[in-house]
């Protein structure tokens, strides 16, 4: 079995240890964790990055880094900081380039997971609506048919809850927060995702007889944006042989799909907007 890969901040003294799900002599695919962002951030320096740490223990000589004989790593595509799963990296800038190549094109070949609220009407869907970034909210997207680029992803409803749904989400271009907005546009906002009015899943919300021990506080189901990276199918840059990477759920999805399975089955006691939700369409 591959060493995993263990990084470590000593700015902030948080230490990950990254399962490998797959490897070969030129890419190099792992597991990402939610809550560590990809790259640097201009504006939190101090933050830990996942491609900073990698590059700074290839430098150190790591175990894990020396036993593959690592001089290169570069990633062929992005996740959010709270998004976990598939991250597929090059080990060579050939494979790199070949990479950006073969997702620059329109094709599905990463498939999400996602829990979010609301009852979709069909179990398959699309949206189509071009994107852009929101002219005064630093950092946040929005659908601009005028300015905006092409965005189109496809839906699938895997699981219907009373107030919430389980969905694999298609993209089939890549832009920022693309399945985030898309689905805030369609009015399932994601759970757990408020910057696109995604409101946080919690066990007394779902659960009628909800009891908590007296001097516990409640923690909600998904502390983030429920959004998972699960499958990226595509072909071998090299070998051109097909190529499916898997990433099991994570331990926050299992948890909530499980309460919803047990207690959120019966018809929707709610709908999915409320005052505090405000839906920006165009």
């Amino acid at each position: 079995m591959s060493l995993p890969v263990k990084l470590s901040s000593p700015a902030t003294k948080e230490f990950w240890e990254i399962p490998v799900l797959f490897e070969d002599e030129h890419l190099f695919a792992l597991d990402k964790p939610s809550g560590l962002q990809l790259t640097p951030d201009a504006d939190q320096p101090e933050q830990p990055s996942l491609l900073a740490l990698l590059h700074a223990a290839i430098a150190a000589g790591k175990p894990w880094a020396k036993e593959r004989d690592l001089a290169y790593l570069n990633q062929a595509h992005r996740l959010d900081f709270e998004t976990s799963g598939v991250l597929l990296l090059a080990k060579t800038k050939p494979a790199f380039v070949a990479l950006a190549d073969l997702f620059g094109v329109e094709k599905p070949a990463r498939k999400y997971l996602t829990l979010a609220w609301g009852n979709p009407p069909a179990k398959n869907f699309a949206v189509d609506a071009k994107l852009a970034p929101h002219p005064i909210r630093a950092g946040h997207m929005r659908v601009d048919p005028d300015n905006g680029k092409r965005a189109h992803t496809d839906f699938e409803v895997l699981e219907q809850f009373s107030d919430w749904c389980l969905l694999r989400c298609s993209p089939v271009t890549e832009r920022v927060h693309q399945v985030r907005i898309h689905l805030k546009h369609a009015g399932f906002p994601i759970v757990g995702d408020e910057l696109y009015g995604g409101k946080k899943l919690w066990l007394s919300r779902i659960k009628k007889d909800f009891r908590l021990k007296e001097g516990r506080e409640e923690r909600p189901l998904f502390a983030r944006s429920a959004l998972h990276l699960e499958e990226l199918v595509f072909p071998h840059p090299v070998t051109h042989e097909a190529l499916t990477i898997k990433s099991e759920w994570p331990k926050d999805f299992k948890v909530a799909v499980k309460y919803l399975r047990q207690y959120a089955t019966g018809p929707s006691r709610r709908g999915h907007q409320d005052e505090e939700t405000e839906f920006e369409q165009k």
